[in-house]
């Protein structure tokens, strides 16, 4: 018998408990199958929790368009997208498990205690029994943690520290986005055939979980292939003005800088580095270049030329050719009239990933969704062929790297997939030293909490 058919039947009790400083949301006690917000009329709700203000906002707005597109879709409504391609067939467009999905919004503003606050007031006051959303790693930690106390299932949008699936992964949390381990992996070998083994690598790195996970994953990468790593400094999250940052560079001696920044920051950055000159000028020897190791179109619409000859890593992009990528490119451009960026296609496959492991168990229990999730393998959403593993609740997949275009034909054909790196590249033990707290334990994943 499961884990989750014992809890279903009472036999078994969830350890994990509510926090302190959480409310108790609507729970269903008086059945055996008692957990957080059971829809009992015909409609079920989600919770969509995006930056709408700060630094990330662009990523949020996209986000909000794809989550819109992925409820039309599970209503019925519109041409179904990756519904057709999807290799689960659980989907039938008739809502989930029968029921009509509608939704609530809420601001993260790409801070971590405003989109507890936000996650929170959903599941209390408006039943949400699955949250999603996000394009900050401080904020899918912080949310995924509440989801935990609360008893919802969390399936993360944009974040890519490595903390989200490692040191601080939770059983009721789950990623499709890839990781910074990923990032640094696919980069390397790309980055030494194109600038060599002997480089000087200066980083400047946002001051949060993301952008440390980042440093370390490219620092880790880039050294084993024979980099020095010369400095690195880090930046308020906050910060719009650079220059301060970048003029040091200057006087050191390294030849390549390593913008670990990311949305509206790496937008200022990079055009703070290309006006100081950075691109002109010859170091040891060689060329100055930047690296940005997570990119995105809507970052490099905003960074405009200055993303030409870049190199970087990415999720997913609109012009790659499977099947699935075609089809949901297809309904939301057709939909909102320019293609969708990674942000859009994470959480429109993270709505149908939910929506069909609660099909495939029959039950919105989120101990039933979680076991329907670990160990899940599919395909028809893009990337290839992509696995949920069980142990950490991490999606493993293909890794693009991308370049800026030196000849963009629009403002939306900016980047171009130069390498396409293979699932097995970027795979790792789940108890990596790069997925370990500070202490060097690896973390377990924990408890499915079903809210009771």
């Amino acid at each position: 018998m499961s884990k989750f058919e014992l809890t279903r039947r009472g036999l078994i009790k969830s350890s994990a408990v509510v926090g302190a400083g959480l409310a108790m949301p609507t729970i269903i006690t008086n059945s055996a199958n008692a957990y957080t917000n059971e829809p009992k009329g015909g409609t079920v709700t989600l919770g969509f929790n995006v930056p709408q203000s700060g630094p990330y906002a662009d990523e949020g707005a996209d986000e909000l368009r794809a989550y819109e597109l992925a409820v039309e879709h599970l209503n019925g409504g519109g041409d179904g997208g990756m519904m057709g391609t999807f290799s689960s067939k659980a989907l039938k467009g008739n809502g989930i498990l029968g029921k009509k999905v509608e939704f609530v919004t809420g601001d993260t503003q790409t801070k971590a205690d405003a989109a507890r606050a936000s996650a929170k007031s959903m599941i209390e006051k408006d039943g949400a029994i699955m949250i999603t959303g996000g394009s900050s790693s401080g904020v899918a930690v912080a949310v995924q943690a509440l989801c935990q106390e609360a008893g919802v299932i969390f399936m993360a949008g944009l974040t890519h520290s490595n903390d989200t699936t490692g040191k601080d992964k939770k059983a009721n949390g789950f990623r499709h986005f890839f990781n910074s381990y990923m990032s640094g992996a696919a980069l390397a070998p790309v980055l030494a055939k194109a600038y060599g083994k002997d480089r000087k690598a200066y980083h400047l790195t946002a001051d949060y979980n993301w952008g440390y996970t980042t440093e370390e994953a490219v620092k880790s990468s880039t050294e084993e292939m024979g980099w020095e790593t010369v400095n690195s400094v880090k930046t308020p999250l906050t910060q719009t003005d650079f220059s301060s940052y970048i003029a040091p560079v200057l006087q050191s001696d390294a030849d390549v800088l390593v913008l670990n920044h990311y949305g509206g920051n790496m937008v200022n950055s990079l055009t703070n580095a290309v006006q100081f000159g950075l691109r002109d000028k010859l170091v040891n020897g060689k060329n100055f270049e930047i690296v940005v190791p997570l990119y995105s179109r809507l970052m490099a619409r905003g960074a405009g030329d200055n993303v030409k000859g870049i190199f970087g890593s990415t999720n997913w992009h609109w012009s790659l050719s499977d099947e699935g990528s075609k089809a949901f490119v297809k309904s939301f451009g057709e939909k909102y009239g320019f293609p969708p960026s990674q942000a859009a296609h994470t959480v429109y496959c993270q709505t149908l990933l939910y929506a069909d492991a609660a099909e495939r168990a029959g039950t919105f229990n989120p101990c039933g969704i979680a076991e329907a999730l670990e160990g899940f393998e599919f395909d028809g959403l893009g990337n290839g062929k992509t696995l949920y593993r069980a142990e950490d609740h991490q999606c493993f997949k293909d890794v693009l790297v991308v370049k800026g275009k030196e000849n963009p034909t629009s403002e939306f054909d900016i980047l171009e997939v130069v390498e396409v790196t293979p699932v097995d590249k970027v795979t790792y033990a789940p108890d990596h030293p790069q997925m370990r707290d500070g202490d060097g334990n690896a973390v377990p994943i924990g408890t499915c909490n079903p809210g009771t």
